[in-house]
């Protein structure tokens, strides 16, 4: 009788122990590729963390070595075209352009890319404003783009950011 009550309680601790643990975090992923013209390309993680923020991190290579590259989400998740195919920045709720972190936003406004001496630009954010969940911030399957020249921030719609060097789609990890 008491080996079935240790084998009991120690089933019951295992159970209890799984669900207690953390759920598990959603994540997509978007392998940037060059445009024509370009040698860009590059690797993107996007990671929900509970309390709604999403850390998107970046590692882009072959972009002019000390340059500036606007950096945004777009509308669709079609790089036919050269990227042209994405259409316009991801913006669901009708805001002006304006960097990332201001009050009036895009969503799809990221920070943008700078390239170290070797052409290579890494990037570790946290958004607020995206989701990887069900909801009108959702970025799956949507287009990010990298494009040729820095984002000014206040040009409208696009940042006057010039041509589009890489595409990517965002889909689930």
């Amino acid at each position: 009788m008491s080996l079935r009550f240790v084998l009991l309680a120690l089933s019951t601790a295992a159970l209890a122990a799984c669900s207690t643990t953390e759920p598990q975090q959603a994540q997509a992923i978007a392998k940037l590729q060059a445009t024509s013209g370009s040698n860009v390309s590059g690797d993107v993680k996007f990671t929900q963390k509970t309390g709604q923020q999403v850390v998107i991190s970046a590692v882009v290579r072959g972009l002019k070595p000390n340059s500036e590259h606007g950096f945004h989400i777009h509308d669709k998740g079609d790089c036919a075209d050269n990227g042209n195919a994405a259409a316009g920045h991801f913006n669901p709720m009708g805001n002006p352009h304006g960097k990332y972190d201001s009050t009036q936003h895009h969503m799809g406004d990221l920070p943008s890319l700078k390239a170290d001496s070797n052409g290579v630009a890494t990037v570790n954010v946290q958004s607020r404003d995206i989701t990887l969940l069900a909801g009108p911030g959702n970025v799956i399957d949507r287009g990010l783009i990298v494009h040729a020249q820095a984002d000014d921030y206040t040009t409208q719609p696009t940042g006057n950011a010039g041509a589009r060097i890489a595409c990517a789609v965002i889909t689930r990890d």
